[in-house]
């Protein structure tokens, strides 16, 4: 394992790196240990009647910074900042792709429109009764791109 800011320096074999889906880990059957201190952890951080029985000493240090950081109130008033940033960046993203959705579908249909008018006075060039002139009152085209359509 390489630190990805110093590709020169191995991290080497001493550490452990574990992936746990917390909504999954209790399929594990962990008996107590670092590992279970460290998922009961991350599930039930605000739980302190749980986190009570816990005495992994790394833990309790996350326990006590965590009530370090919400005692103090320019700390949680940051967080909240930050959270309502989060929440409205994620509700900007999805209003962009719901609005990128409906021109996409708009330019869609207006090209569907304009190819339809396009065929529509291809057919009627087809059966050669009308002028230019009338076929793009009919078609709702230009008298220049009936000309355009009739020497295609």
């Amino acid at each position: 394992m390489r630190d990805e800011r110093l590709p020169s320096v191995s991290l080497g074999n001493i550490l452990q790196m574990n992936l746990v889906e917390l909504r999954k880990a209790d399929r594990l059957g962990l008996t107590s240990g670092p590992l279970r201190a460290w998922i009961t952890f991350f599930k039930h951080w605000q739980e302190e009647l749980i986190m009570a029985q816990f005495t992994h000493e790394p833990v309790q240090q996350a326990m006590d910074r965590l009530r370090e950081l919400s005692a103090d109130e320019e700390t949680r008033r940051l967080a909240f900042v930050r959270e309502r940033a989060l929440h409205d960046e994620v509700s900007f993203l999805n209003e962009a792709k719901r609005e990128g959705r409906e021109e996409g579908r708009k330019e869609g249909r207006e090209e569907a429109r304009e190819e339809a008018r396009k065929e529509f006075a291809r057919n009627l060039i087809a059966m050669n009764l009308l002028t230019d002139e009338q076929i793009a009152t009919a078609s709702g085209l230009t008298e220049a791109e009936v000309k355009a359509l009739r020497s295609t």
